[in-house]
């Protein structure tokens, strides 16, 4: 673990580039002195629309099992959407959903089972050779685990440089330097280089792992759950750091998370996610006052409420059973087995409803009953208000 000293050292180095105040060092040492309130991502109604960065389209990812014949496990099925430059999308749902499949796909680690992502105007699911790997510098990862993420027989210069070696961009001093640039803007010490990833607290080593996701400047960085590993003191610094990249390098994001609640501070709209497929896109202002679809409604109830008045009174919105299979999900709408308002036999079971505009404007949900829920759980189940 890395001492108080040596992190002040790096605030220090970085003081003099006037950047932002990003929390830095041991972590749980050091949260006595940061700002651990999170700065609130404004809604996309309030920015000003960039044209689009990402759009998926349709797109697929299903794994075969069993063999020949033996089904395959249906991740992603028929997901679309749209990211616009500079803003963040969070990705919400329960384990097993997809999302990180999804994120996979996006960046092209997973090749798509069908449909199309398109990068800058580029479709990447059609691109070979060269070309994918020039579209592969600007989408860049960064995993849920940093302890598993980082290779524990590199240092720290090594992994961070990997990037740059890879693409031949930097050799000897200017590649050093490139480095300790990369650590100073994560928030550590840029002397560390020569240290291992077991030698760094979890929020340190999710840092190093941030500066090897910058090395190439990329435009969209898929944030796959980058806190859930971590405690909620150092979730709070880790958020930060990722709003305040965002600004001095005009990043776009996709965040992936399951839980609403970590979503609502960094992104500009959320999208929730169900078994492999879209189920409610919003303004994050519009998901946390008026969720159309009753599973986003059943998450939100079940957010802890700070005012323990308001706690007290809560009525988490129960969902029956376990998430299905993917191999063999329902038939109509997928959440049709768990839902408290589903019409069995009847259409729900029986029809898959589209992502159609549903509640406020910008808002999309796929739902026969959309808003149906929503309108009692708000009054009556005391959900949080964003």
């Amino acid at each position: 673990m890395l001492g108080d000293d040596a992190q002040r050292g790096a605030g220090t180095a970085r003081g003099d580039q006037g950047r932002r105040s990003v929390a830095r060092g041991g972590d749980r040492a050091q949260a006595g002195r940061i700002r651990v309130k999170v700065a609130e991502a404004p809604p996309s109604t309030e920015r000003r629309v960039d044209p689009v960065i990402l759009r998926v389209d349709n797109v697929y990812k299903h794994f075969p099992v069993g063999g020949l014949g033996g089904g395959a496990v249906r991740a992603v099925d028929g997901v679309s959407f749209e990211i616009r430059r500079g803003e963040t999308l969070g990705l919400v749902g329960e384990s097993g959903s997809g999302k990180s499949t999804l994120g996979r796909v996006i960046t092209a680690l997973h090749p798509a089972s069908g449909g199309h992502v398109f990068f800058e105007g580029k479709d990447v699911t059609k691109l070979r050779g060269g070309k994918l790997r020039q579209i592969r510098r600007q989408l860049q990862i960064i995993f849920q685990d940093p302890f598993a993420s980082l290779d524990p027989r590199m240092t720290v210069g090594e992994i961070i440089a990997e990037p740059l070696d890879n693409y031949g961009l930097a050799r000897g001093r200017q590649r050093q330097l490139r480095i300790q640039e990369l650590l100073r803007v994560v928030g550590l010490n840029p002397n560390f280089t020569n240290r291992y990833p077991h030698e760094f607290s979890g929020g340190q080593r999710q840092r190093i792992g941030i500066a090897k996701a910058l090395a190439l400047n990329p435009s969209l960085i898929v944030c796959d759950e980058p806190v859930s590993a971590l405690d909620v003191s150092i979730q709070a610094q880790i958020i930060n750091l990722l709003q305040d990249l965002q600004r001095e390098f005009n990043l776009t994001y996709l965040f992936i998370a399951h839980d609403l609640a970590v979503v609502r501070h960094i992104s500009n709209r959320i999208a929730v996610m169900y078994l492999g497929k879209i189920v409610e896109i919003a303004d994050r202002l519009d998901i946390y006052d008026r969720p159309q679809h009753p599973y986003t409604s059943a998450l939100l109830s079940s957010i802890p409420v700070p005012d323990p008045r308001r706690e007290a009174n809560r009525e988490p919105i129960p969902l029956k059973g376990e998430i299905p299979s993917p191999v063999n999900p329902p038939s109509g709408c997928r959440f049709h087995t768990r839902c408290p308002i589903a019409r069995v036999p009847g259409v729900c079971s029986e029809i898959e409803p589209p992502l159609v505009a549903h509640g406020r404007p910008g808002q999309v949900a796929a739902c026969h009953f959309a808003g149906e829920l929503s309108a009692r759980s708000a009054t009556e189940a005391g959900l949080p208000s964003a």
